[in-house]
């Protein structure tokens, strides 16, 4: 089997979320437990970071690599969803895991495959815990899928667990108040195993101070030790001074993690990458600003505050999608100077649209679009449920004609935004 069939085995034969929602959610650890035994158990001979949260766990997964990467370290990075390749989902330093690979392992598997039933996840987990034990990795960043308790991902002992924050997602699954959300969340976090939680917030504090008493695990609440001063957002870059504790550790700090966002993630890889000397990862602090200052390069980081054209008109993608998410990109979006705003979007039908589309500036000129997944919303149900919140535009097929309409109609001085949906943004990267 060569790596076009195997793809299409995987696509064809396994329950995929991104394609069908939460059908495919397997609320156990059974498939990946068996999965993983019938491969020699590979998750215990790699050496892990665990990373949850509703959102910026991408940013975060991401920076970690690229530090571990700048410092010389075999780095494995598995990350969800994919854009474009399914193999943006497994890294080593970077670069995707290489196609024969791929066919080997679903060629070697199929069998158990058709006899565990696995979704499409529980698989693409197996491998890149396959791929890391066999390159032999000195450190793999693991970032959840959803939640985190039952998440496939969550087989694993690592040395450092890292919840970013807790917002409204998935609550079919997760539970529709902050406190159930973070319980989920706190899922991750094991034994002795120190973790970091980088948004601290009233409702969900108490719960991690519980889960982590239970564990016998040093809690560090990254906002209450580390703090930034001198903050300057640019398009393509964040700037900022960093305090621990009171003292700087960091001047003029520079990171390629871009839009305003990216401040709160900062603080969450600080507190991190601070924690990595007891870890038995002497970094020093000038490789960690290295690091961040080329993420994207290190990494191949996609789809976050993405800038596709620089001017005439600037084009930006971002792949926020949730409430918590997109008040940020959208404040983000109206901080830029513009003369209009042209707004390329799309949702999966599963999002709380009465939170969501409130957040969106009527002023702007829309383009709607299905997301290219069957559960993507169709263009005309997002087109009439928008124009109860005063934002107006026409329905398109497909992301890509929404997209050059956009274009089209833009002028220069004018602003072009593509977001609400990490697939729309997949289909014009």
């Amino acid at each position: 089997m060569d790596y076009n069939a195997a793809l299409a085995y995987l696509f064809e034969h396994l329950p995929m979320y991104q394609r069908i929602g939460h059908a495919a959610y397997k609320k156990d650890l059974t498939n990946i437990r068996l999965l993983c035994r019938h491969l020699g158990n590979p998750q215990e001979q790699i050496k892990t970071i665990h990373i949850a949260g509703t959102n910026g766990k991408g940013s975060v997964s991401h920076a970690l690599a690229a530090v571990f990467t700048q410092a010389g370290y075999n780095t494995g990075l598995y990350i969800s969803p994919h854009y474009q390749d399914f193999r943006e989902r497994i890294k080593i330093n970077g670069n995707y895991i290489d196609k024969n690979s791929v066919a080997e392992f679903v060629t070697q598997n199929r069998a158990v495959f058709d006899e565990i039933q696995p979704s499409f996840f529980e698989m693409t987990v197996a491998m890149a815990f396959w791929y890391f034990a066999r390159c032999k990795t000195d450190m793999a960043i693991i970032e959840t899928g959803l939640g985190g308790r039952l998440d496939s991902t969550n087989i694993i002992t690592p040395l450092l667990s890292v919840i970013t924050n807790i917002s409204f997602d998935h609550m079919n699954v997760l539970g529709n108040t902050l406190p159930q959300i973070a319980a989920e969340k706190a899922g991750i976090i094991k034994p002795n195993v120190p973790v970091v939680i980088g948004e601290t917030h009233p409702e969900t504090e108490p719960v991690f101070r519980v889960k982590a008493a239970e564990t016998n695990s040093d809690i560090y609440f990254a906002q209450q030790s580390i703090l930034l001063c001198n903050e300057k957002v640019f398009n393509t870059h964040i700037t900022a001074d960093v305090l621990k504790n009171g003292e700087q550790i960091y001047t003029h700090l520079q990171t390629d993690l871009s839009g305003s966002f990216q401040l709160k993630n900062l603080v969450t890889i600080i507190q991190a990458t601070e924690l990595l000397p007891a870890l038995g990862y002497p970094i020093h602090r000038e490789t960690v600003a290295q690091a961040l200052s080329g993420v994207k390069q290190l990494t191949n980081f996609i789809g976050r505050w993405q800038v596709i054209s620089e001017k005439n008109p600037l084009i930006i993608a971002d792949s926020a999608h949730n409430e918590g998410g997109l008040r940020y990109a959208i404040s983000q979006l109206l901080s830029l100077p513009h003369h209009q705003l042209h707004i390329v979007m799309g949702v999966v039908n599963d999002k709380d649209l009465q939170h969501i589309l409130p957040l969106f500036p009527t002023k702007a000129v829309y383009y709607f679009c299905k997301a290219d997944v069957p559960r993507g919303m169709p263009a005309e149900d997002l087109q009439q449920q928008a124009l109860k919140f005063g934002l107006t535009g026409n329905a398109y097929p497909s992301a890509p004609d929404a997209y050059t309409a956009a274009k089209a109609a833009a002028q220069p001085g004018d602003v072009v935004f593509v977001g609400g949906s990490i697939f729309v943004v997949a289909e014009i990267l």
